[in-house]
């Protein structure tokens, strides 16, 4: 798998590209507990062996899926995998049901994520769960199985983490310890909104609406509307921010035909990278390599640790998974950088993982790490614009229909009431 190979066609190159980048979860996840390490390589004081991510093991989940689906991966062994990580997951540290930002791979206890996030983190829960509902829906014919994971889910308690005062709900919680002061509340257009689709969706402790609709959408950096190069977007800050705020959300969620009060969400993706796309081709600070066959700014390494990329932070860095998750909402735009990563610049970016998480020309930078969330997006990105197999798979689960009804969502996989 490592090596160039030049002049495939674009089918071809999919598949390469697809592979090589869900070996990271197929032949490197915690050979205990199952999940995904949270990144390769060694960085920020993890310890790369055992450290493990609770959201990127859920987008690790999609990705394996495809690659069992494409026949990449053995279908059973995948299977076993998924049994042993939800026993993992049993017996893991939780707080109200919510798993935490890392875990140790070994022993499930808590790893801080910072001082002060040693508890519950509602946000990588949601992403987690989402895959272990994509999981779910592909192993149907596994009802054991399937029901523990549907226990899972029933027994996250949602309501632990919205502020009775405004009805905010608070990204970390330590059941333990008083609110803070200064707790980051869900608000404005970004990630976050699987947490309140599967939230909302929920038979056991459902969010309260107006969580969503009093809060999270009525925050000043969540409609947006103005237009950038002739590119209008609907929602999220001033030139949309780094492009995981729409692609995150879209992983098991299809924004197709997806609309609600506030926007089109199919449009939204779309426009959002669109806008990140006009950007690297207007590139207002000379950027070496930018133009159309290298564009995407998100958050990932890059030569002074890690950061959130954006056209408001653009310090030259390209992060191969904010074009390539595009796939399924700018095809057009996202087939030449793929290419010309792999065939033009794959000698430096290509690894046993796939692409390397980011490059900065300007600095003769190229990362020597892979890490999760962002290895995820990047395979399901592919297939959800090849066949939206892990769409498919989503909108099955009647947690995220339900979720997405009690909401007020639109969309062609909810069927009106007779």
């Amino acid at each position: 798998m490592v090596g160039i190979v030049r002049g495939l066609d674009d089918g071809a190159l999919c598949d390469r590209v697809s592979e090589a980048t869900a070996r990271y979860f197929t032949h490197w996840s915690h050979p205990e507990s199952g999940m995904a390490r949270e990144r390769s390589g060694g960085a920020f004081g993890y310890d790369v062996e055992d450290t493990v991510t609770t959201g990127g093991t859920g987008f690790g989940l999609m990705a394996q899926v495809v690659s069992a689906e494409r026949g990449w991966f053995p279908r059973r062994s995948l299977q076993d995998r998924l049994d042993r990580l939800v026993g993992f997951l049993e017996e893991a540290d939780r707080f109200d049901g919510v798993f935490p930002h890392f875990l140790s791979g070994r022993s499930g206890r808590v790893l801080p994520f910072s001082d002060e996030d040693d508890g519950g983190d509602i946000v990588e829960t949601a992403f987690l769960m989402s895959g272990l509902l994509v999981a779910a829906a592909y192993f149907y014919e596994c009802p054991q199985l399937v029901a523990r994971i549907e226990r899972l889910y029933a027994d996250v308690n949602w309501l632990a983490h919205v502020r009775e005062s405004d009805g905010a709900v608070i990204w970390h919680r330590h059941p333990d310890r008083p609110w803070k002061e200064h707790a980051l509340a869900l608000g404005g257009w970004n990630e976050c909104l699987p947490v309140f689709v599967l939230g909302a969706g929920s038979p056991t402790h459902p969010l309260p609406t107006r969580s969503y609709h009093e809060v999270w959408a009525k925050t000043p950096v969540f409609l947006n509307g103005r237009s950038y190069g002739g590119i209008t977007l609907p929602l999220g800050p001033d030139r949309g921010g780094p492009l995981f705020l729409s692609q995150y959300p879209f992983l098991a969620i299809d924004p197709r035909g997806l609309v609600d009060d506030y926007a089109d969400y199919g449009a939204q993706a779309r426009a959002h990278s669109l806008v990140s796309r006009w950007h690297c081709l207007e590139n207002p600070h000379g950027h070496a390599g930018y133009g159309p066959r290298c564009w995407g700014l998100t958050a990932s390494d890059d030569p002074d640790g890690y950061a959130a990329h954006a056209p408001d932070r653009d310090n030259g860095t390209i992060t191969p998974t904010a074009a390539l998750s595009s796939f399924p909402y700018c095809p057009e735009h996202s087939m030449p950088v793929l290419r010309h990563l792999h065939d033009d610049l794959g000698d430096r970016l290509w690894g046993e993982y796939g692409f390397y998480d980011a490059f900065c020309p300007s600095r003769d930078w190229v990362a020597s790490t892979n890490l999760a969330i962002d290895q995820g997006p990047i395979v399901v990105g592919l297939e959800n614009h090849r066949s939206g197999l892990i769409w498919k798979l989503g909108m099955s689960r009647p947690e995220i229909i339900n979720g997405l009804k009690r909401l007020g969502f639109k969309s062609p996989w909810i069927k009106p009431v007779a």
